[in-house]
């Protein structure tokens, strides 16, 4: 295999990575927070934020630097209008994802707070938990949008 094709294959994987975990972690803490039990609550919160740390902080890192890389070699324009739509639509999908890792910690310590006092979550929880929300479908939108410009390269 050429350093290319490896590297392709790096940036195929990091995307998945990125998109999956980002996908798996939020149907899990949705899910958790629709059974309302606090302690599964603050299991999945605990456990996004792990996932975010261990899996998509190094993709997300990854994927830019293979990306531009990929570019180079194959010989594309970096300012080619597909590309600056994967740029902005990658840039806003960190967007939305910058905050979502501080949302995810703020709601990890107070369900675990809530859970080992036994009390129900407070309502900072719940703004949190809208916010979470709120932003995790532009990311997950613009990174369709990405998947379907680096297939189809208009």
């Amino acid at each position: 295999m050429s350093a290319y094709e490896i590297v392709k294959v790096l940036h195929i994987l990091s995307a998945t990575v990125v998109f999956g975990t980002g996908l798996g972690t939020a149907f899990v803490v949705w899910r958790a927070n629709r059974g309302g039990d606090v302690a599964a609550i603050a299991f999945a919160t605990r456990h996004a934020v792990v996932a975010d740390w261990l899996f998509t902080t190094p993709a997300v890192i990854f994927q830019p630097l293979s990306g531009l890389w990929l570019v180079y070699e194959v010989g594309y324009g970096f300012t080619e209008t597909w590309l600056l739509w994967v740029y902005g639509l990658y840039a806003l999908a960190g967007a939305c994802w910058l905050p979502v890792v501080g949302l995810q910690l703020r709601m990890s310590r107070l369900a675990a707070t809530a859970a080992r006092e036994g009390s129900a979550l407070p309502e900072a929880y719940r703004r949190h938990m809208r916010a979470w929300f709120t932003l995790g479908w532009p990311a997950f939108l613009a990174l369709v949008v990405v998947f379907w410009l680096m297939v189809a390269r208009p």
